[in-house]
Protein backbone atom coordinates (compact mmCIF):
# COMPACT_ATOMS: atom_id res chain seq x y z
CA UNK A 1 0.00 0.00 0.00
CA UNK A 2 1.12 3.65 -0.86
CA UNK A 3 1.46 6.16 1.50
CA UNK A 4 -0.96 9.29 0.18
CA UNK A 5 1.59 11.70 1.47
CA UNK A 6 4.86 10.57 0.26
CA UNK A 7 4.30 7.48 -1.57
CA UNK A 8 6.86 5.34 0.02
CA UNK A 9 5.78 1.44 -0.75
CA UNK A 10 4.34 0.01 2.63
CA UNK A 11 3.42 -3.37 4.10
CA UNK A 12 -0.23 -4.29 2.90
CA UNK A 13 -1.41 -4.94 6.39
CA UNK A 14 0.49 -1.78 7.88
CA UNK A 15 -1.76 0.93 10.11
CA UNK A 16 1.33 3.72 9.73
CA UNK A 17 3.39 5.09 7.11
CA UNK A 18 7.31 3.48 7.74
CA UNK A 19 8.68 6.47 6.40
CA UNK A 20 6.62 9.88 7.71
CA UNK A 21 4.02 7.83 9.88
CA UNK A 22 1.07 9.12 8.18
CA UNK A 23 -2.33 6.41 9.58
CA UNK A 24 -2.58 4.72 6.18
CA UNK A 25 -6.28 3.31 7.35
CA UNK A 26 -8.76 4.46 5.08
CA UNK A 27 -11.97 6.03 6.80
CA UNK A 28 -15.58 4.68 5.77
CA UNK A 29 -17.31 6.79 2.66
CA UNK A 30 -20.46 6.39 4.63
CA UNK A 31 -21.35 5.46 8.61
CA UNK A 32 -24.88 4.44 9.77
CA UNK A 33 -26.20 6.76 12.21
CA UNK A 34 -28.67 6.12 15.10
CA UNK A 35 -31.42 7.48 13.05
CA UNK A 36 -30.66 5.19 9.89
CA UNK A 37 -30.74 1.91 12.09
CA UNK A 38 -33.64 3.03 13.96
CA UNK A 39 -35.63 3.36 10.34
CA UNK A 40 -34.49 0.09 9.05
CA UNK A 41 -35.90 -1.94 12.33
CA UNK A 42 -39.05 -0.12 11.94
CA UNK A 43 -38.96 -1.19 8.80
CA UNK A 44 -38.29 -4.85 9.10
CA UNK A 45 -40.37 -4.89 12.02
CA UNK A 46 -43.61 -2.93 10.04
CA UNK A 47 -43.10 -5.79 7.47
CA UNK A 48 -42.94 -8.79 9.00
CA UNK A 49 -45.99 -7.61 11.55
CA UNK A 50 -47.75 -7.08 7.89
CA UNK A 51 -46.31 -10.62 6.91
CA UNK A 52 -47.66 -12.68 10.27
CA UNK A 53 -51.15 -11.12 9.73
CA UNK A 54 -51.06 -12.32 5.98
CA UNK A 55 -50.12 -15.54 6.39
CA UNK A 56 -52.64 -15.52 9.72
CA UNK A 57 -55.14 -14.49 7.04
CA UNK A 58 -54.62 -16.87 4.35
CA UNK A 59 -54.07 -19.54 6.46
CA UNK A 60 -57.08 -19.30 8.81
CA UNK A 61 -59.30 -21.78 7.06
CA UNK A 62 -56.48 -24.50 7.32
CA UNK A 63 -55.97 -23.83 11.23
CA UNK A 64 -57.45 -26.78 13.61
CA UNK A 65 -60.26 -25.94 15.93
CA UNK A 66 -59.50 -27.51 19.80
CA UNK A 67 -62.48 -29.15 21.23
CA UNK A 68 -63.92 -26.99 24.34
CA UNK A 69 -63.17 -30.65 26.53
CA UNK A 70 -59.22 -29.71 26.01
CA UNK A 71 -58.79 -26.22 26.46
CA UNK A 72 -61.44 -25.24 29.18
CA UNK A 73 -59.83 -22.22 30.36
CA UNK A 74 -60.78 -20.38 26.51
CA UNK A 75 -64.35 -20.98 27.35
CA UNK A 76 -64.95 -20.06 30.98
CA UNK A 77 -67.17 -17.23 30.32
CA UNK A 78 -69.67 -19.12 28.09
CA UNK A 79 -72.59 -20.33 29.74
Amino acid sequence: MKCPKCNTENKPDAKVCKKCGNPLVVEPLWKPSLVWHLKVLGIIYVCLIAIFFLLNWLLKPYMRKLPKEITPWLYKNEK
